[in-house]
């Protein structure tokens, strides 16, 4: 009966003999022991054989059209079966890779942390299967560079990694990084799954923009006296960032009506999802493709229209690595003359060029800056880190020649990453680099601007995150004065001598959040059972700038810390003068699982008083720079309404990506939804917005609390320069009208 049906056989053995609790999932001592024990010749599948999916993988891997896959890109010359390069995370002793190999697939790439099935399985393939590679590597936190892999086949390791000791928001997050960080452009994370809810809202919420997915059923029968899940292939094609698809289902509708409670729940989940997916393709913005402009949808390329600005996105399957966010200006004649015929400028992500993808005003001035007749601008997001300049370059050459082609002769473009001039940095030292699992690159930078009058600011950059730079402050003028008076060159050592200035705001939102929590504490005249104190969370340490303001400025508040990274607050520790007392601590945990303990605690004052979140999306395709999308789907924000006291308020920063500024809505609705008493205000030139949701249902008379605001701080503070900026920012507060 095994050989007639082996998936059936493997079925049972799974039960059987895999680790059987959550820790052992993730552990790589049980994983080695497991496969040390059995051996890789008593070997078992997950979930289904080879013969189940064998057409469908072969099809997907082929990037051949299929009536199932028209729905996805196909490059114009398919390559053969030994040109795909696929890689197979947790390969475990799985013949998977054996059979792909066996079809033509030749180039394929196992890795698993287990160091005794990577030795096995390698000793039994070398000779038969020469060119199959073999890596001991943590699919979490790999050491390839991006864009190499044109497939990921994953064949329940994701399932694994869900484990519910842990959760999504650790393991699999990284892992679903990695997936996108390795993918070319148009190449496909195929997963096989059972499809269980905490998958599907990982997989669906993280392959939402810029992915098309195609959703199948692999056929499989249970086996007699066995209790067995349905499988689902699901596969995603790394698109277009500007691109929102609905997910396509391909499943029968005589197997649909025939099976339970899974199906029952992927479908209800499918159905939610597409209908997220529909709001959130309502863009107002309109992007362009190279082969568009081509045929002229946008006036003449080959000619250079005085003001013309397109927005346009590049990037092929078949052709290059990646696909790119880009802006096109022509200058006016006027302008001239030009030092530049054509440019090209990279910028890395940071709310600075963020900025100037959302304004064409600050695009018009990049132009003149760089004296160029056409300015092509590449914005690169997270996805592009451990990447080279000359990688970049080399990849986008194609599509920038193809715009070089202006007038009868083709134009020799010229490439710059000059993103110094854009921040106005005239000076910058790397002061400390480390890397971590959860946050990739940690870097201490120490810059002087050109209009800073010699001050220096320290600031934090954490890679994976869309913004880069989550805040800086000013450093101590007095740490770098000489006897006479002269300024001292920047130290790029250790940070030993240099105070951070703890009493000073420079970030629109951390002055903006000061002035909501102050506004909105003198309208309900706050106070809380624990000692007086206002009880406050902050999710998101960063450099501990603000919760360290917090504490020196407002001697009201009893300050918690929940940030998931211990790198992070070495380095805030270290680097930045945080330290902690008995109003202020931090706790290294998953912000999720913090929020929801408070909210269903039932002791006396454990509900917050104001829940603060200080974290940036550090997922590229999100379409959000901020918060984590995460932090505003409609279930998070029930638990923080019910994490809150009766007075409690809810504050963070909400970033949509300049070319989803239509996300604002559905974020609205869900607030909406969970909050009846919303404001907000815009800072940084409106490119920030501040959410307050207030959980007490009364509306705020704003007038007449900013009145007795200022009454309050006068009395309390005097003048000190930071209330002046308090009572300015305190009358930018206005109700949030939804239409």
């Amino acid at each position: 009966m095994a050989e007639e049906n082996p998936a059936k056989e493997s079925c049972i053995r799974i039960a059987e003999e895999v680790p059987v609790t959550a820790v052992d999932y993730i552990n790589q001592e049980s994983w080695d022991s497991f496969f040390t024990s059995k051996g890789t010749d008593d070997f078992c599948e997950w979930y289904a054989d080879w013969p189940q999916f064998r057409t469908s993988l072969k099809n997907l891997l082929s990037f051949q059209l299929a009536e199932e896959l028209d729905h996805f890109s196909f490059p114009l010359l398919q390559p053969l079966p030994e040109e795909v390069s696929i890689l197979v995370p947790a390969c475990g002793a799985s013949r998977l890779s054996e059979h792909l190999y066996d079809e033509g697939f030749t180039d394929i790439t196992n890795v698993d942390f287990s160091m005794v099935v990577i030795e096995a399985m390698m000793k039994r393939n070398i000779s038969v299967r020469p060119e199959m590679k073999w890596r001991v590597m943590d699919i979490t936190n790999t050491t390839f560079p991006s864009g190499i892999f044109d497939a990921i086949v994953d064949k329940g390791g994701l399932d694994i990694l869900m484990d519910s000791e842990h959760g999504p928001r650790s393991g699999p997050l990284s892992y679903i990084t990695e997936v996108k960080r390795l993918l070319k452009a148009g190449g496909r994370y195929i997963c096989l799954t059972l499809a269980e809810p905490l998958v599907l809202d990982l997989l669906f919420s993280k392959f939402r923009f810029g992915w098309k997915i195609n959703l199948y059923t692999i056929s499989d029968e249970a086996s007699p006296g066995t209790t067995t899940q349905q499988t689902f292939m699901l596969v995603a094609e790394k698109s277009y960032l500007t691109v929102v698809s609905g997910i396509v289902p391909f499943m029968d509708v005589s197997f649909v009506e025939t099976q339970g409670i899974q199906v029952d729940e992927l479908l209800e989940a499918l159905i939610r999802e597409n209908t997220i997916r529909e709001e959130y393709s309502k863009s107002t913005d309109k992007w362009y493709s190279l082969e568009e402009l081509k045929q002229g949808v946008n006036g003449n390329i080959r000619v250079i229209e005085s003001g013309r600005v397109i927005k346009l996105f590049l990037g092929e399957t078949g052709i290059s690595r990646f696909f790119y966010t880009c802006v096109l200006l022509d200058a006016p004649p006027e302008t001239g003359p030009f030092s530049k015929q054509f440019l090209v400028l990279f910028l890395q992500k940071s709310q600075a060029s963020q900025k100037i993808l959302a304004s064409e005003f600050q695009q018009r001035l990049v132009l003149q800056s760089f004296k160029a007749a056409r300015l092509l601008i590449i914005v690169l997001d997270s996805s592009f880190y451990h990447l080279f300049s000359d990688d970049m370059r080399e990849d986008a050459g194609y599509f920038v020649a193809e715009l070089c082609q202006v007038g009868d002769d083709d134009t020799v473009a010229e490439f710059t990453a000059d993103g110094g001039r854009i921040e106005g940095i005239k000076q910058n030292k790397i002061v400390h680099q480390v890397s971590s699992v959860f946050t990739g690159r940690i870097s201490v930078e120490d810059v002087r601007y050109n209009q800073s009058q010699d001050i220096t600011f320290r600031r934090l950059y954490l890679e994976r995150a869309e913004s880069l730079m989550h805040s800086e402050a000013p450093l101590s003028t007095e740490a770098f004065r000489q006897k006479k008076g002269k300024p001292k060159k920047i130290d790029s050592h250790a940070s030993s001598g240099v105070k951070v200035e703890h009493k000073i705001l420079t970030t629109g939102f951390h002055k903006g959040v000061i002035a909501g929590l102050l506004l909105f504490s003198t309208h309900s005249k706050r106070t809380t059972k624990a000692g007086g104190l206002v009880k406050t969370v902050i999710i998101g340490l960063g450099p501990g700038i603000l919760p360290m303001f917090m504490r020196n400025r407002l001697p009201s508040l009893k300050i918690e810390v929940v940030e998931l990274d211990p790198a992070v607050l070495n380095v805030a520790s270290n680097y930045f003068g945080f330290t902690e007392d008995e109003r202020l601590k931090v706790y290294i945990t998953d912000a999720i699982k913090f929020v929801r303990e408070k909210a269903n605690s039932e002791a006396d004052g454990s509900k917050v008083d104001l829940l603060i979140i200080d974290v940036d999306s550090s997922d590229s395709s999100s379409g959000l720079i901020s918060p984590e999308a995460d932090f505003v789907e409609e279930s998070f924000l029930l638990t923080v309404k019910d994490s809150l006291s009766d007075k409690g308020l809810f504050i963070f920063k909400l970033i949509p990506k300049h070319y989803f500024t239509s996300m604002r809505a559905p974020v609205y609705a869900k607030l909406k939804r969970v909050f009846g008493n919303l404001y907000h205000m815009y800072v940084d030139d409106g490119f920030i917005e501040i959410i307050f949701a207030v959980k007490k249902e009364a509306p705020v008379e704003l007038d007449e609390v900013c009145k007795a605001l200022e009454r309050s701080l006068l009395a309390n503070y005097k003048m000190h320069p930071w209330i002046n900026n308090v009572l300015h920012d305190s009358k930018l507060i206005k109700p949030l009208l939804l239409p």
